[in-house]
């Protein structure tokens, strides 16, 4: 079975995407990580 810390993990690194040779976390899935509205997220940046 695996941990809180583990399923954690693997769902971080499916949101990890490449785009021109950098890893990138796209925004709607640094807010869904955070339980906020990306605009909220766009607003605090």
């Amino acid at each position: 079975m695996k941990s809180n810390l583990e399923k954690y993990e693997a769902r971080v690194s499916r949101m990890i995407i490449t785009l021109r040779g950098r890893k990138v976390i796209l925004d709607r899935d640094l807010a869904a990580l955070y339980s906020v509205a990306t605009f909220r997220l766009n607003e605090a940046i």
